[in-house]
């Protein structure tokens, strides 16, 4: 089984991380294939970089030349997994989605700690609209931007630690969730100050994008995420001049 995981922003040092914690979670047998955009921002920090972001995915995604078997999206609270979703006959899986599911499963409430207050909306608002929302005790901002978490490790564990503290004992969450990618690999640190369970969405995505395809299973065709109908389309960044773009010309299960 391989399984693409698709950094959001074109930072190739956090791709490499996202990639490293994927792989700790992946079961024997399965192949991490990580790959970082052709264009985009170093890091995604709002609605702009994110639906910039968004479209920089898929056209990494339409260019990778092999088969696969899943796709992971790997940015919190980003846009774009539908339009993937639309694209590919394979699994799609957001990792935000992906550690909100799980988070529901080992508690009744989680809360999560993501980078800067102006992530924590758009997390609310991407939650919400994947029916995960009801659950969330809160959203709460560690103050760090996406790049510090990799070039200050110790304050980024210990600023996520203490929003994970704040958290339980104040929101009453019983579950945290880290809200980055870039977090990948903080678990057990954050885990033993705050006292709960602690998911990566990252490690989340990657156990269920491994069972979809496992049971043979994928995205519903038959109407939200039907494939794109064919047409002309200007500029497109990369995938025109690979000769990728038709949506038939994804690729498929390997």
């Amino acid at each position: 089984m391989k399984v693409l995981v698709v950094n959001v922003n074109t930072t190739q040092s956090m791709t490499e991380a996202i990639a490293a914690r994927a792989r700790q979670a992946a079961a024997p047998g399965t192949e991490i294939e990580a790959l970082t955009p052709h264009f985009g921002p170093a890091s995604v920090e709002g609605n702009m970089e994110s639906y910039l972001s968004a479209v920089a995915v898929m056209d990494r995604v339409l260019a990778y030349d092999g088969p696969y078997d899943a796709v992971i999206q790997a940015g919190f609270g980003e846009h774009g997994r539908e339009g993937l979703q639309e694209l590919l006959d394979v699994p799609v899986v957001d990792i935000t989605e992906a550690a909100a599911h799980l988070a529901m499963l080992i508690g009744r409430t989680y809360s999560v700690i993501t980078t800067l207050d102006r992530a924590v909306p758009q997390i609310e608002d991407r939650l919400a609209l994947a029916g995960l929302l009801g659950r969330c005790a809160s959203v709460r901002a560690s103050g760090l931007p996406v790049l510090e978490l990799e070039q200050n490790p110790d304050r980024a564990v210990k600023e996520i630690a203490e929003q994970a503290v704040r958290a339980v004992r104040d929101d009453r969450a019983e579950v945290i969730v880290l809200g980055c990618g870039g977090m990948a690999g903080l678990e057990e640190a954050v885990r033993e100050r705050a006292g709960v369970p602690v998911l990566d969405g990252t490690a989340a995505a990657v156990k269920l994008a491994e069972s979809l395809t496992g049971l043979g299973l994928s995205t519903s065709k038959i109407r939200t995420y039907a494939p794109p109908r064919p047409k002309p389309m200007t500029a497109w960044p990369l995938g025109a001049q690979l000769g990728l773009w038709h949506p038939r010309e994804a690729r498929t299960r390997s």
